[in-house]
């Protein structure tokens, strides 16, 4: 039986029902017809030419939970919040509106969802291991100031070189008047705007991420360049967090509308959803999600 039908559809006949007819005036619940949640997203899958590793590459939904939704069995996702998120993510995927399907969802498993805890979750959850993408902001930082440090070197250097050649050139007679010497004004090099770490008193050399649950509690994972968790647990409305690598932080966000992130220093602007499962890696050069 799918997901968001009647348990009276399950009945053999109409004349084995138990249940007295409903009485005048009084209305009956239709019931519903709708094909379920799973077969919806299954189809809208194969219409759009896409196999489930597609999908789960994309949306970064493990394959496994992919086929268990598929099939209507919402066990795996951690919880309601979850469960939700995956559909919308899924959905969006596949080129389907969520938005009837989690009404549906909502009709068979009601409108409010229960808090979920962590340890579920983390086991619904994982990181996966992301390509890293080069950073080109440190190279062009790097590149700059190759180019400063050539120009100012080139600069005093020439002027030193003039200097010996014209004492090899041997000492003026007495009778010639010493000529004034050129008085050499260093050349200024420009100097570099404070960046928003600077400001922010956030090391340069490091990648400092801070976690703050303005909106509500969530669960959030939290691991260093080399895969180790640094965090990993609930984190209560009010209460925030701060993580610092050496190279990036890679973070899961269970619930990221409840979040506030500050990347080295400034604030990320966001616009996640309520009950939005998100996946961010951050580096050196960021704010941006990575």
């Amino acid at each position: 039986m799918s997901i968001g039908n009647s348990p009276e559809d399950d009945r053999p006949s109409d004349d084995l029902d138990p249940t007295p007819p409903p009485a005048d005036g009084q209305a009956t619940a239709p019931s519903d017809d709708r094909p379920s949640i799973g077969t919806v997203l299954r189809q809208a899958r194969v219409d759009a030419g896409l196999t489930v590793d597609e999908v789960s590459t994309s949306t970064r939904v493990r394959i496994p939970i992919v086929h268990a939704i598929e099939e209507d069995d919402f066990s795996r996702c951690g919880g309601d919040v979850y469960a939700r998120g995956h559909i919308r993510t899924i959905a969006r995927a596949v080129g389907v509106d969520p938005a009837p399907l989690l009404a549906q969802y909502a009709d068979a498993h009601g409108g409010q969802s229960a808090p979920t805890p962590a340890k579920p979750l983390f086991e619904a959850e994982r990181i996966r291991s992301d390509r890293r993408r080069p950073n080109w902001t440190a190279a062009m930082v790097a590149a700059i100031v190759i180019v400063i440090g050539f120009v100012g070197f080139t600069a005093f250097g020439g002027d030193n070189g003039s200097t010996d050649k014209k004492a090899a050139e041997g000492a003026p007679s007495a009778t010639a008047k010493p000529k004034p010497k050129p008085t050499h004004k260093p050349t200024k090099q420009p100097k570099a705007d404070p960046s928003d770490s600077a400001i922010a008193a956030a090391p340069r050399d490091k990648v400092t991420v801070k976690i703050n649950a303005a909106n509500g509690r969530s669960w959030i994972s939290a691991k260093d360049h080399n895969g180790r968790i640094m965090f990993d647990g609930l984190l209560e409305q009010g209460q925030s967090k701060t993580f610092q690598d050496s190279q990036k932080v890679d973070l899961v966000l269970g619930d990221a509308g409840a979040i506030q992130l500050y990347v080295n220093g400034k604030q990320v602007s966001n616009e996640f959803q309520p009950g939005q499962v998100e996946r961010l890696t951050y580096t050196k050069g960021d704010p941006e999600v990575g």
